[in-house]
Formats: C-alpha cells, structure tokens, sequence
C-alpha cells in the first residue's frame, strides 16, 4: 500500500497536481499496475524461500550432521518427536504466509481501486 501511495505521489508530481488532487482512474490503475511489478519479485522471493525452508522442519528430516562429520554417518530419517511439536507450528506458518502472499499480491491493489472509486464518487457526490 506504502509503494502504491508513492506510486500515484509521483505521478501527480510528474503532471504538476497538487498532492491532494485526485489522478483518473487510468492512471490509478497505471499506478497499483506499476506498484504491483516493482513488488512482485520481493514478495515472491521472501515467501517461497520462507515456505521452502521451513518444508524439512513440517516433515520432520533429521540429519545427524555431528555424526555425519565426525563418523561419515548421518542418521537420516523423517519424523520422530521433533514433528510433533514443529511440525503444526510451521504447516500453520507455511499455509499464513501462503495466503498472505496472495493477500498482498491479489486482494489489497484490488481493494486500493474499489476503495479509490468509492472515494471518487463520494467526492463527486459531495460537490453536487
């Protein structure tokens, strides 16, 4: 929301408005379109590597990697106590952070324009 605020900022800055004037919904939508491919990679990136890490601790992988060092034996295996516990905690982190994502990515510029137009109209409402 931040970055599409600066977003239509620069834009009425660009055409020479006031910070208080209000942009067309074109360029309302050039602005949350712009904000929206600056933002993609970041949010992608930290979200997939989050959720890929946290994949082994879901399922449970153990290595033994003091025995893998000092025994070449590294005691593999999936589950055992610690999924128990860790296990819930990081599906519920993992299944958050993928439905945030996707709140950020789809849900708030959409609301930023429904939320825009309604402010047009009341505006336009206000003046008749």
């Amino acid at each position: 929301m931040d970055y599409t605020q600066l977003t239509r900022d620069r834009m009425k800055t660009n055409k020479g408005l006031p910070l208080d004037a209000r942009l067309s919904r074109a360029d309302i939508t050039k602005a949350i379109v712009v904000a929206g491919k600056t933002r993609l990679r970041p949010v992608l990136l930290t979200a997939v590597t989050t959720v890929l890490g946290l994949i082994p601790l879901a399922v449970g992988i153990n290595i033994d990697f003091a025995g893998l060092i000092t025994r070449l034996a590294p005691n593999f295996y999936i589950g055992g106590d610690n999924v128990a516990f860790w296990g819930p905690l990081s599906w519920t982190v993992i299944y958050g952070l993928t439905f945030a994502t996707f709140l950020t990515l789809v849900i708030v510029p959409v609301m930023i324009l429904l939320f825009d137009r309604a402010s047009n109209r009341l505006a336009n409402l206000m003046k008749s």
